[in-house]
């Protein structure tokens, strides 16, 4: 099997499923980060040293790292990809820019679902991630400790009895879990009260990034709410505090969306009209707009007011219309200018059931 088809589709296997309040949490994300105690971190490293984290590391893997029924991995070298397959990875959340960009000897190794990513000299040695759809945010961290405690049974972790697991950077020693869901917010910010809640998250050991994680823009009304502290707490405490939290901002996106239909129907019914327009007939889109078109389209099918596209086609839309993708799918060559009428032609075929065509 070709290791192309990762970054040929714009929709991984496991987005096409469904989880619990998938109408506002879009998807769950579980990653622990590890490193081997008898090598220099990825950031001290030599070339020949990190050369050996991958040795190691794939070789565990290929040995057998779960019990039988496990699909397989497939394990990609990142200096066998160009630029643009980096991107696109990036896009669909299976590597991080840091991976894409700066690492020596990096690699990761996906499942053929692409719910699992395992990420090879990244910050740290090795990041183990898991992804679910909707808020399963029990099932994707049990997922991840499976896999934890199956590589641990081979390797000599990095760990302290006093601080827990070592880590590149303090913020992830300890636990090294990160625990984060991706939340659809548009009623919050339409009744303005989104700056109230997430500040209120910040007060209670969460925090909020873009789309992309750590300095990236919340774009189209999505939030990725995660866990900042890794040191002092429990796994169980971290996922059960991630947990209660999540389940407040959705029961506070709910109450907002049921004022949006309670006092401005006509108005919210009209603005996810003229966005679902704009989107089937519009000639050039820049990637800002279809964010915030396709965050109104959502937002209208969730509520009953448009008998529109899909969850599974709003989520591959996302990933179509990112600069990364839309290079891969029309040429790595085109201009901003191309790029922003291929969007739209893209969005427009993808909407109307077309077969899509060259730009």
């Amino acid at each position: 099997m070709s290791n192309l088809r990762f970054t040929e589709h714009a929709l991984s296997e496991w987005m096409r499923g469904s989880g619990q309040d998938s109408d506002i949490v879009i998807s769950t994300r579980v990653r622990v980060a590890r490193n081997l105690r008898q090598l220099p971190f990825p950031l001290l490293a030599t070339n020949q040293q990190s050369g050996e984290v991958l040795s190691i590391l794939t070789g565990v893997i290929q040995e057998g790292l779960c019990e039988e029924g496990t699909p397989a991995f497939h394990i990609i070298h990142l200096d066998e990809l160009d630029d643009l397959d980096k991107k696109v990875l990036v896009e669909k959340h299976l590597i991080s820019p840091n991976l894409a960009n700066e690492s020596r000897n990096g690699a990761v190794v996906l499942n053929d679902d692409e719910s699992i990513s395992i990420m090879i000299n990244e910050e740290d040695h090795l990041r183990i991630q898991c992804l679910y759809p909707g808020f399963q945010v029990m099932e994707a961290w049990e997922k991840a400790t499976e896999l934890d405690d199956a590589f641990e049974e081979k390797l000599d972790y990095a760990f302290d009895d006093k601080r827990g697991y070592m880590t590149s950077c303090p913020t992830n020693v300890g636990t090294g879990l990160r625990a984060s869901v991706m939340m659809h917010l548009p009623a919050l910010v339409m009744t303005q009260q989104i700056n109230r809640i997430l500040s209120a998250v910040s007060q209670v050991g969460l925090t909020v990034r873009g789309i992309y994680g750590e300095g990236s823009e919340a774009l189209g009304n999505l939030f990725q709410i995660s866990n900042q502290i890794t040191l002092g707490q429990t796994e169980h405490e971290i996922i059960d505090n991630l947990h209660s939290v999540v389940l407040q901002i959705i029961e506070h996106e709910k109450n907002a969306r049921a004022k949006l239909l309670n006092d401005s129907r006509l108005r919210i019914t009209d603005r996810v009209m003229r966005s679902y327009g704009i989107l089937s007939y519009a000639a050039v889109m820049e990637s800002k707009e279809a964010a915030q078109r396709l965050s109104d389209v959502r937002l209208g099918v969730d509520l009953g007011l448009l008998d529109g596209p899909s969850s599974s086609v709003m989520n591959e839309l996302n990933v179509m219309t990112q600069p990364g993708f839309l290079q891969k799918k029309f040429g790595e060559s085109i201009h901003l200018g191309d790029r922003d009428s291929c969007r739209a032609k893209l969005i427009r075929q993808t909407l109307s059931g077309q077969q899509q065509e060259p730009c």
